[in-house]
């Protein structure tokens, strides 16, 4: 018997690539069809969208939704990795970063920008990963790329304690300072980057010391479950609920249905469901906040590539599709 084609949102722990998660995931649905969308460092944690089955054929488009994240950037020290998980390469004092010079350096880094990300990442140049570049001593001059910031919002900042820096100086006690926020990005950000892009502008350094995903879309960290949880009680969250989560959804008549589950065109039409953002939210300063503001509903792509779920008159997943010339098309078919 096949394993039960659906979603799976993990909690992920520190310390795990997302490979580990999704082969834990394998062992427990007794299945090798099993993939991620959106890949976290090993050190942060939170939500990574695991589909099983017919549900891995949801992930490439999943991949390009919207993205929640709670950080800690430390200013006053930049790393080799542009988080703390990489060698200390500088240091400068933040002791004089005013709450004003803070905030005209994080306005500087929303809506869309320009980013370069980080030497050691798993994008491809010339066929070999960044990362295995740059461990070899030939890190490579990666190109900027295009991404978006709708929400960079500092929620809390506070002076790090001192504490020995492994180079040969007592660091802290004012020199460095921890900035939390909440970072509401498109698909491709590195937060480490937006966390070196911040020092620099700054001129103190910076690296990112604690991130964790609360949302890939419509799946947020209070859907999550632990690796623990799902080795007591492992559950999918079926396939036709879990693309309800995540995209418009369009409900079929029969004949439609049948056309489209054999790779037919249909007429375009309006869909309702996730709303998509409308832009960047300006900060509010270093202090505490209320929170990001919420959403009506699961936050779904943009652009013509954005797909539709259609549905089948009984609730059965016919189709993603995209809208374009006045038909709407079939992605990738579940039935």
């Amino acid at each position: 018997m096949s394993a039960t084609s659906g979603v799976i949102i993990v909690d992920k722990p520190g310390g795990m690539t997302s490979h580990d998660v999704v082969a834990r995931v394998r062992r427990l649905a007794g299945t090798k069809k099993v993939g991620h969308a959106g890949t976290l460092d090993p050190m942060a944690t939170g939500v990574l969208v695991v589909g099983v089955e017919k549900a891995t054929r949801l992930l490439g488009y999943l991949t390009l939704t919207e993205k929640e994240y709670a950080a800690t950037i430390r200013l006053g020290q930049s790393t080799s990795t542009d988080d703390a998980e990489g060698e200390i390469t500088g240091t400068a004092s933040a002791a004089d970063v005013s709450a004003e010079t803070l905030n005209k350096a994080v306005a500087g880094l929303m809506g869309e920008i320009r980013q370069v990300p980080p030497a050691v990442s798993a994008i491809k140049v010339g066929g070999q990963r960044a990362y295995k570049l740059t461990r070899a001593g030939a890190a490579p001059e990666l190109q900027a790329r295009p991404v978006t910031v709708y929400q960079f919002e500092v929620t809390a900042v506070r002076p790090v304690k001192g504490e020995w820096s492994g180079t040969g100086r007592w660091v802290g006690d004012g020199d460095q300072l921890d900035v939390d926020a909440t970072v509401r990005c498109s698909s491709g950000t590195y937060i480490r980057a937006l966390a070196r892009d911040l020092g620099a502008a700054l001129g103190t350094g910076g690296h990112l010391t604690r991130l964790r995903r609360t949302r890939v879309g419509g799946y947020g960290i209070e859907d999550a479950r632990t690796l623990e949880q799902l080795a007591d009680r492992f559950e999918v969250l079926p396939l036709a609920q879990a693309a309800s989560a995540a995209f418009p959804r369009r409900n079929l008549s029969a004949d439609e249905a049948r056309r489209l589950a054999n790779g037919g065109r249909l007429a375009a039409t309006a869909t309702t469901g996730p709303q998509a953002t409308t832009g960047p939210q300006a900060t509010t300063g270093p202090q505490a906040t209320t929170g990001p503001q919420a959403t009506t509903g699961p936050q779904a792509t943009t652009g013509p590539q954005a797909p539709t779920a259609a549905y089948a008159p009984d609730g059965t997943l016919i189709a993603l599709i995209t809208e374009e010339s006045g038909q709407a098309r079939p992605l990738v078919v579940f039935v």
